[in-house]
């Protein structure tokens, strides 16, 4: 089939909690990822790529707004977004696309209607957890709602999955993304297909046959952290890794090596799937003219600095993968530049010929002088709720009597930045101490350091929203 002279089309996949480091094409050396190294060898790889927030949907809308999580006021899970903002898929669709999403979209309310009025034309959902089930398009059609269910025997893997292959998430969005990209792809239109998959996002399930692929496997775990140690971290860090009952942090190192095992297993499953999108992209005669995008929308933890999850600014948690394919305008390679995940939206619009909005706070990759720095945000709500979604909110006093402690990070090639207004800070020699163990927020000798990068996190937070403060109306020679 001709290769079209139309814009291009945008493929973009996205896993939720990968690693930067669970990547073969990024060193892991255990780690199974063929197809994924394959797409990382013609693609802009950077090896500084970081999400704007360590939490699902501020993250999530950041990548689509291209704006920071404080701009787009997402600040936590299942918030519904400010009906001001415009996400990329709404551009792409206005100037004559067809769009499509598959798997988890994470947008609230989290039903196809929703999706439909914010600019997606095709919608096929599952966001992975109980609550949505109700609006999973996944349980509607398989009809399983155990789907993260175990069932250990006959093989060693705690965590081996009950439920056959194609009925997993994972397999279940894959098969309808497959189909979804044979259809935008024989259309006469440009497409847009974003597809987002659950994994490697815990509980650690995993399917048979994926489940053995790591058996045998001894992979490095993470240093075992003290109470003590626990202990001289900022307050907020401290309640969000001893949170719970049974804080996580002292957990049997058996248990954990067959969570890395199955989180590694996790990814080569979603390897596969990548390879057969790629290879139905390959057929359609589109590749050539289709921008690929693989990302994520944050890291996990494994229990690095005795935390499971994310939700904190360690390397883990906000270095992501991230890889951009298209050989007409990106040069393939690694890059050892920085990107932040509100550049991936500007990026992809500069590349289709399509304006970028004033409002967007990302700049295009292509065009755009590279960044010095990175910044993320959170406001760690489980450090108040324990993990859930009751959080009654009293102005000037918080939740449950307690502010939030509202996290912001900054980070260089050598210094990392973080802050929490009233309980301190920590500050990170990067070339020395790239497993960020000693914090140096406090040593005399280092003040030089963390004056100045609170004064480059604050000069960050005064400019960041101007484009919100001085409307394109007011500026001089524009009319209102």
């Amino acid at each position: 089939m001709a290769q079209s002279t139309q814009r291009p089309n945008v493929l973009w996949i996205m896993t939720d909690q990968q690693r930067f480091d669970c990547l073969g094409a990024n060193g892991n050396r255990i780690l199974r990822t063929p197809n994924l190294d394959k797409l990382a060898a013609r693609s802009a790889n950077y090896q500084l790529a970081f999400v704007q927030s360590p939490v699902c949907v501020p993250s999530r809308v950041s990548y689509f707004t291209a704006r920071y999580p404080h701009s787009h006021k997402n600040r936590v899970n299942y918030t519904p977004l400010d009906s001001r903002e415009v996400l990329g898929q709404q551009i792409f669709h206005d100037a004559g696309y067809q769009t499509g999403v598959v798997g988890k979209l994470h947008y609230w309310p989290p039903t196809a209607e929703h999706a439909r009025s914010l600019g997606w034309d095709r919608v096929r959902l599952d966001d992975g957890i109980g609550g949505t089930d109700a609006y999973s398009d996944y349980v509607a059609t398989v009809k399983r709602k155990n789907y993260h269910a175990t069932a250990p025997l006959p093989g060693k893997n705690p965590f081996r999955g009950a439920a056959p292959y194609n009925e997993t998430p994972t397999g279940w969005t894959a098969a309808e993304a497959k189909k979804m990209l044979r259809e935008l792809a024989g259309g006469e239109k440009p497409f847009f297909q974003y597809i987002s998959f659950f994994k490697p996002h815990a509980p650690y399930t995993v399917p048979e046959p994926f489940d053995s692929m790591y058996d045998d496997a001894q992979i490095p775990l993470p240093r075992q952290m003290t109470l003590e140690e626990i202990q001289r971290l900022p307050l907020p860090l401290q309640k969000l890794i001893l949170r719970g009952r049974q804080p996580a942090y002292n957990m049997d190192r058996t248990r954990l090596q067959w969570i890395y095992r199955s989180y590694y297993a996790s990814v080569s499953m979603i390897d596969r799937e990548v390879g057969e999108i790629l290879d139905v992209l390959q057929m359609s005669g589109k590749a050539d003219n289709t921008i690929v995008v693989f990302s994520t929308d944050h890291g996990d933890q494994l229990l690095e600095h005795g935390l499971e999850g994310k939700n904190l600014f360690f390397e883990a948690s906000v270095r992501v993968p991230f890889l951009i394919s298209y050989r007409p305008r990106i040069a393939a390679g690694k890059r050892d530049q920085f990107a932040e995940m509100v550049d991936v939206m500007p990026t992809l619009l500069d590349i289709c010929g399509l304006p970028a909005r004033t409002s967007m706070q990302g700049r295009s990759l292509v065009s755009a002088a590279p960044r010095e720095f990175a910044f993320s945000e959170n406001i760690i709500p489980e450090v108040i709720t324990g993990g859930t979604l009751e959080m009654p909110y009293v102005p000037g006093k918080g939740v449950a009597g307690v502010r939030h402690p509202d996290a912001k990070m900054i980070r260089g090639r050598r210094w990392k930045f973080n802050y929490y207004p009233g309980n301190g800070g920590e500050l990170y020699d990067l070339a020395n101490d790239p497993h960020e163990e000693r914090n140096l927020y406090s040593e005399p000798a280092h003040q030089g350091a963390v004056r100045e990068y609170k004064d480059r996190l604050l000069d960050f937070l005064i400019t960041a929203d101007e484009t919100d403060q001085i409307a394109p109306r007011w500026k001089l020679g524009e009319r209102v």
